[in-house]
């Protein structure tokens, strides 16, 4: 009997492992791929790999598009960006990693989050109108995470936390 759940639990950590170090070199991987992002551009491809992310885009017709942060995260600024007429999707995959969505206080939010881990939209409740731009989120997210707010954290705050 104890033999046979030395084996599982052997089994297990060797499988946690396996899956971590594939991650990281996926990530490295896909890291290495990125190019530099044009803040103007009406969709984004971004990727926080083992890095910080700080992102601010000033798009004239934001439509989405992907962000990756696998071991990393940060800060993804959209308060200068104006939402396409249709709304925009931003598609979100997080692996240990997550970051702060900045968005303007009129945008309306959507979120559908599969995984360990979400979303958390910490702006104040206020009644939005129904024909308020509208912005998707929606990804996979394992121990990790995004934030939405309004406001961008202040770096004193940030240094007053971890004292």
């Amino acid at each position: 009997m104890f033999k046979t759940i030395s084996r599982v639990i052997g089994m297990i950590l060797l499988g946690w492992f396996a899956f971590m170090i594939a991650a990281m070199v996926f990530a490295a991987t896909k890291g290495r791929r990125a190019v530099e992002q044009d803040p103007a551009a009406d969709e984004l491809d971004l990727v926080a790999s083992f890095g910080p992310l700080d992102f601010r885009s000033t798009s004239g017709a934001f439509r989405g598009g992907s962000v990756t942060t696998w071991f990393g995260g940060g800060t993804l600024d959209l308060r200068g960006a104006t939402l396409d007429p249709a709304g925009a999707t931003l598609r979100v995959s997080a692996l240990f990693g997550g970051g702060n969505l900045v968005v303007p206080e009129a945008w309306n939010v959507e979120t559908a989050f599969t995984g360990l881990g979400g979303v958390g939209d910490g702006r104040p409740k206020t009644d939005r109108p129904a024909d308020a731009p509208t912005l998707r989120i929606e990804g996979v997210t394992m121990f990790g995470g995004w934030g939405i707010t309004s406001e961008p954290a202040d770096q004193h705050e940030l240094e007053g936390a971890s004292a």
